[in-house]
């Protein structure tokens, strides 16, 4: 496969004595969990966090040695994250991490679906390849974590889902068949799935444009994000609706990142502040909560500071 996969987050790497269970645990200790976050947009959320909120922040990678590299960064700027072993690809890497925070802290308070993958535009890969691995990381394995991580999620918790506003675009060019499925307030997540799913197999076969999708795998799968991400904030104001918790999809904007551009506008730390926004939401907040914002829409919602939105 080319080389000009990136991964948001980080590269291999596997586990670590340190991330045995912990026997001791900090129940009262607030806790924010964050996917893929040594080293860009996850890096820049951690250090904010790191300064915003009251509890323990943690540092994810699927490297051990990369993660511990991250925490010491931020140790030099006289922060104090701490850093736990994951990765979303890895089901029973998740497992291992959902047993940690809930044997340690009895569950998450904030939880942000950050780690992602993108292929270059010029790489070669074949499309029904990039859409393949591309859909595998950032949609199912985020799904895998939220199947995992949601029911830790405490009364007042926060899930904030990281998309990309290709997901707008990329809907744009999907069928008018696709668009009022993914639109629609009864769409379930074993339908989503399938959906998903279905792009993977057409698009291997180079049938994808005939079953109304885009030639945006990165856009398919942040469109499954972000529809994943109205489902369980449906679902979860049905099965807990007296615990508070908001659940949101949003955009950093575009970010001098690996996986954007150098010659993006945005430096990461300003990418951060949108999902921080949103995982720092005040308590007793209702609002935003699984909302389709249009930018201008959720400009009336966000910091004066974030020109980032909302999704849809």
């Amino acid at each position: 496969m080319s080389s000009n996969l990136i991964i948001s987050g980080s590269t291999c790497g596997f586990t670590h004595s340190c991330l045995s269970l912990c026997l001791c645990t900090d129940m009262s200790t607030k806790v924010a969990v964050v996917t893929g976050s040594n080293k860009g947009i996850g890096l820049a959320i951690v250090r904010a966090l790191c300064k915003q909120f009251d509890g323990d922040v943690y540092i994810t990678a699927r490297d051990v040695g990369r993660g511990e590299a991250a925490v010491k960064t931020l140790n030099s700027e006289g922060l104090k994250p701490k850093f736990h072993q994951l990765d979303i690809n890895d089901v029973n890497s998740i497992k291992t991490a959902a047993a940690y925070f809930k044997g340690k802290y009895d569950g998450v308070d904030i939880l942000i679906n950050n780690a992602g993958i993108a292929f270059k535009a010029a790489d070669t890969t074949p499309f029904g390849d990039q859409a393949e691995v591309t859909l595998r990381t950032n949609f199912f394995a985020t799904r895998d974590m939220s199947t995992h991580f949601l029911p830790l999620v405490k009364a007042g918790g926060r899930v904030v889902n990281v998309s990309s506003m290709l997901s707008a675009s990329g809907l744009k060019q999907c069928s008018p068949e696709l668009q009022q499925r993914f639109h629609s307030e009864d769409i379930t997540e074993d339908e989503l799935v399938a959906l998903m799913q279905r792009f993977v197999d057409e698009a291997k076969k180079g049938e994808h444009k005939q079953g109304g999708w885009p030639d945006m795998s990165y856009a398919v799968s942040k469109i499954g994000v972000t529809v994943l991400s109205m489902i369980h904030a449906r679902r979860v104001s049905k099965e807990r609706p007296k615990d508070g918790i908001l659940i949101n999809a949003c955009c950093p904007g575009w970010v001098r990142t690996e996986i954007a551009a150098p010659g993006a506008p945005k430096s990461p730390d300003e990418g951060a502040i949108t999902p921080v926004y949103l995982a720092l939401l005040a308590p007793g907040a209702t609002e935003p909560h699984g909302k389709r914002g249009t930018a201008a829409q959720s400009s009336l919602l966000l910091s004066p500071s974030s020109s980032a939105s909302l999704l849809w």
